[in-house]
Order: structure tokens, then C-alpha cells, then sequence
């Protein structure tokens, strides 16, 4: 049988988002009881709820269409599933610090850390611990990110994706908005807001799937990340 690790949050009312994305509602739109006509009940069962949230909510990938204006119409729904689909592998920056750089160089001393090396169409995840320490405190905000060079060397490894458990790719303000543009240029994703990271550290190549949404026109979806071992 193969293992199958869930990589991504939960989603409910009031979680953590970025900066100024639209916060995550969620309510009771229909209960059983008043499916069933039953007057005054005692209880109420949820059987539908009303959810409100952005693309941008929880464990999410990116589209190409959200790195930069010129890359409009360039949505979730146009990109290839290949891209969601591929072989996966992570490595670990546990080391790094509160807003502390990951340069090209961490990266490839990583790979040779673990004996692994990046493959054409490859996602790589990067596992830094800041969501089990620091998840929804004051630190939330203020994780490790790539350096602009880090997602530029990874692009020309023409991978399909990185994945990283903080809010954004890069560290906000300081190299957060280029990875973005640099991302668009070189025509691959990242993924944000990963969880379980750690359980995937030294054990090798794995079957990654981080399926979006269908959204019409669309900046990004939420996924629901695994990797499977088989």
C-alpha cells in the first residue's frame, strides 16, 4: 500500500492570511433540520456550508498570471496538469532562522547533503520548521525565503515548482516580489503554506500532487498537496 502524507492546512473560519488578502469566512448555509421541516429543533446539523476566501488561501499554488501584468491570461485553468503531477523531493533548511535567506548555494549543498539531485519537471520542497514553530503567532509573517538568485538558479533547473511552508516564496521586502516576477520569466510555480514537511525529509524521491481548482481565469488555487511513497 502506498503512504500518502497530507502536506496541506485546514481551511476555516478566521485563519491566517497574507498581509492584505480577503479573510477566510466560513458559516452554516443549510442545516438537515430544516431540510427535514423540523420546527425549533433542539440541534442543528450542518449539511451545507457557505465558504468565502481568496485563490490565495491556506496551502496554495500560484499561477503564471499572478507574477506580473504582462503575464494576463496566462490563469490556473490554462496551466498543463503536468505541472501538479510530477516527481518531488525535499530538503531540509530547518536551520534557517526568522527572515533568513536560502541562497543557490544552500540549495545545492542540500542536494548533496541528502545524495539527491533535481530532475527536469521536478517540484522541490523546502522544509524550514516554521509552521510547527511558528504558525498562526506573531512570527507567522516573518519566515525564511529565497533569495531572488535561489529562484532564478532554480528556474534554469526547469522544475515545475518549489513549495515552501511560510506565507510567501521570498522574504517580503526584501526578496519576495522578484521571485514572483522571476517565477513568471522562467515559466514555473511555487506553492505556499505547507505543512508536514519535516516528515519527508531523508527519504528520498517521492510522487508529489498539488491539483488546483478549475478556476475560470484565476490567479492561483488551494490544493490539497500529498506526497505518496509508494
Amino acid at each position: 500500500m502506498p503512504e500518502i502524507i497530507d502536506l496541506s492546512q485546514e481551511i476555516y473560519d478566521g485563519m491566517p492570511v497574507y498581509k492584505s488578502l480577503p479573510q477566510v469566512k466560513m458559516s452554516v448555509h443549510n442545516t438537515h433540520e430544516e431540510w427535514d421541516n423540523i420546527k425549533n429543533p433542539a440541534t442543528q446539523t450542518p449539511a451545507v456550508y457557505k465558504l468565502e476566501l481568496g485563490e490565495h488561501t491556506g496551502t496554495h499554488v500560484d499561477a503564471i498570471n499572478h507574477m506580473a501584468a504582462k503575464h494576463e491570461g496566462k490563469s490556473i485553468d490554462t496551466m498543463p496538469l503536468s505541472m501538479f503531477y510530477t516527481e518531488g523531493i525535499c530538503l531540509d533548511f530547518s536551520h534557517k532562522n526568522l527572515q533568513e535567506l536560502i541562497t543557490s548555494n544552500d540549495v545545492k549543498n542540500a542536494l548533496n547533503k541528502d545524495n539527491l539531485t533535481i530532475k527536469k519537471g521536478d517540484t522541490v520542497l523546502l522544509y524550514t520548521n516554521h509552521y510547527r514553530k511558528h504558525f498562526n503567532t506573531e512570527n507567522w509573517s516573518k519566515g525564511p525565503g529565497v533569495t531572488a538568485e535561489c529562484a532564478t538558479w532554480l528556474g534554469e533547473q526547469k522544475i515545475a515548482a518549489f513549495g515552501v511552508e511560510t506565507m510567501s516564496p521570498g522574504v517580503p521586502k526584501v526578496s519576495n516580489k522578484e521571485v514572483h516576477h522571476i517565477c513568471g520569466e522562467l515559466n514555473f510555480t511555487h506553492y505556499e503554506n505547507m505543512i508536514n514537511l519535516h516528515k519527508l525529509i531523508n527519504r528520498g524521491r517521492f510522487r508529489f500532487i498539488g491539483l488546483p481548482l478549475k478556476i475560470r481565469g484565476g490567479t492561483g488555487s488551494p490544493v490539497r498537496a500529498v506526497a505518496i511513497f509508494e
